[in-house]
């Protein structure tokens, strides 16, 4: 199995599909990061739908599916450098970034690295750390509400999704079953995040970037309603917002043909030369 090896003793599991990166010709590689709820195989869907053209590239962040974390391994606050390094070793100078839910954190640290190396977002589920004050607001609101309650692997399909697909709810769950064990706080900010910090510096730079940004949430989310992820997509200018009908969290895996489309159209737009950024009037 291919594994990165890193000089701290972390080996990142990762996989290629499709054409070779940097053969003549080939489009920009892709490069999907999976969510908290899965790992690389959560693309299984996707891969089959990209690969006709595109490299793409899939890997299990450190402390998921088969790269677990090093003993007092430095866990999230490497996502971006593992990323950075697995680039350089296949020699992707720039990428199609697709990030889901927790994959929005490793995105925007990349960016914050190397910007040169993005080619285009695509945020799935995620804010991607674009807030402000009223996506806050709105945030609290939705919490009073009852909108998240729950555990995160309760809202991470749809409301009866187990019902409709029984066969899928279970590969869903059994992908999820592959990861190591973490502590309850892995994915959280440490120390915590001030209420006008770094969302408000991941709007400015991004709106500013000039990037071609996809948010793309499901219709039913309930770890990131989209509402809040509307807010985002208002706070990027230029941005395109997808709304994936009859979808929860893990639009990518619930109602992946719906989710797929608008998503290559998007990636193809911009192969092509024809993506425009959307006007506001």
């Amino acid at each position: 199995m291919p594994h990165l090896e890193l000089d701290d003793g972390f080996r990142c599991y990762y996989e290629t599909h499709g054409p070779a990166i940097g053969a003549p010709g080939a489009a920009t590689p892709v490069l999907f990061a999976h969510g908290a709820g899965g790992n690389g195989m959560s693309w299984w869907q996707q891969v089959p739908a990209f690969a006709d053209r595109y490299p793409v590239i899939t890997f299990d962040h450190r402390a998921f599916g088969r790269s677990p974390d090093i003993e007092d391994g430095p866990g999230r606050i490497a996502f971006g450098a593992d990323v950075r390094a697995l680039l350089d070793h296949l020699g992707a100078s720039r990428v199609h970034f697709v990030a889901h839910s927790m994959g929005g954190r490793t995105a925007f640290a990349l960016f914050a690295r190397d910007p040169e190396r993005i080619a285009s977002f695509t945020y799935s589920g995620t804010n991607g750390g674009v807030v402000d004050d009223r996506y806050r607001a709105l945030r609290d609101r939705l919490t009073e509400a009852g909108e998240f309650a729950g555990s995160l692997l309760s809202r991470a399909l749809k409301q009866g999704y187990a019902a409709e697909e029984p066969v899928k709810a279970h590969l869903y769950r059994q992908i999820r079953g592959l990861n190591p064990r973490r502590p309850a706080d892995f994915l959280a900010q440490n120390p915590p995040r001030p209420r006008n910090g770094v969302g408000g510096t991941a709007a400015s730079r991004l709106a500013g970037s000039g990037l071609p940004i996809l948010w793309v949430v499901g219709e039913h989310d309930r770890v990131v309603h989209p509402d809040l992820i509307a807010i985002s997509h208002d706070l990027t200018p230029g941005s395109r917002y997808h709304a994936i009908p009859d979808a929860g969290h893990s639009a990518y895996f619930e109602r992946p043909a719906a989710w797929n489309a608008p998503v290559r159209a998007f990636l193809d737009a911009i192969e092509d030369g024809a993506w425009t950024p959307e006007r506001r009037d």
